[in-house]
């Protein structure tokens, strides 16, 4: 069974003292490639930074809606001249959030609306977040024209914004919520109708640690993806290692891989 974590933050400072052993757990496990993202200058440099000297890492780069708030053309050029690299291999984590608006509304679409343009003028796939947009995440992409390439991390709308994702060929992002016993049980019913051709699975690590994990562990890491794929597969009535492989395979197309080792 081949995984691939398709969203996690491995340079968060709760990685340092024991990294290595985090990647070879997450080898042990069946996760032998891993995404992990940028959420504004300095992070997306050490994203690079890792996938650089590891060969199953991967690297995104882009200014999370928190972080818009300091964003400004030079950081974006910047961001843009690392996509050189042939190591990174999206745009984001980008989006909305008036959940916490550590940024300002405007600002936020503001820079959602341009980095969109950039990225598509990479051709790079982009990965979202959004929170609380009451709609305006989902005008945004509408208004942005042609098909969209990119993914709806961490997933836990209602079933009208899982249609439009759907309907706009987005792919759907399911992090360790679904494995929650009650603030999963509208998505356990949903990721049934996403067709298997849409799925990704991520951790978001060190956030969202699954069940079961989540007894012992206040830390989530890439191995744990695995009980996220597992539980997906338990939910749908499908074999895991089925899907395993349609959702490394999916993965791997998202993010312009080979899906062969």
């Amino acid at each position: 069974m081949k995984i691939f974590d398709s969203h996690c933050h491995l340079d968060d400072k709760s990685f340092k003292q024991d990294f290595g052993r985090v990647i070879q757990r997450a080898t042990e496990a069946g996760v032998i490639r891993m995404m992990t993202i940028g959420i504004n200058e300095t992070t997306s440099k050490h994203a690079l930074s890792l996938a650089q000297k590891h060969d199953g890492i991967y690297a995104s780069v882009g200014v999370h809606p928190h972080d818009v708030k300091n964003c400004d053309e030079s950081i974006l050029k910047g961001l843009v001249k690392l996509t050189e690299n042939e190591k990174v291999r999206a745009w984001g984590e980008i989006g909305l959030d008036y959940n916490r608006m550590y940024s300002p509304q405007q600002v936020q679409e503001n820079w959602f609306e341009r980095q969109l343009a950039i990225a598509a003028e990479l051709e790079l796939p982009m990965v979202f977040h959004e929170r609380d947009s009451n709609g305006r995440f989902l005008d945004i992409l509408k208004n942005h024209g042609n098909k969209i390439n990119g993914v709806v991390h961490c997933f836990s709308g209602n079933k009208y914004e899982l249609d439009q994702y759907l309907a706009l060929g987005l792919y759907i992002g399911i992090t360790g919520i679904v494995t929650i016993k009650n603030r999963g049980a509208q998505l356990r019913k949903l990721v049934t109708g996403v067709p298997s051709d849409r799925l990704l699975v991520e951790t978001d690590a060190p956030y969202l640690v699954p069940a079961p994990q989540r007894n012992h562990a206040r830390r989530n890491e890439p191995a744990y993806v695995k009980s996220v794929l597992l539980k997906l597969a338990e939910v749908r009535n499908e074999s895991s290692e089925e899907l395993a492989e349609r959702v490394w395979e999916n993965t791997c197309g998202f993010y312009n891989l080979d899906d062969r080792l």
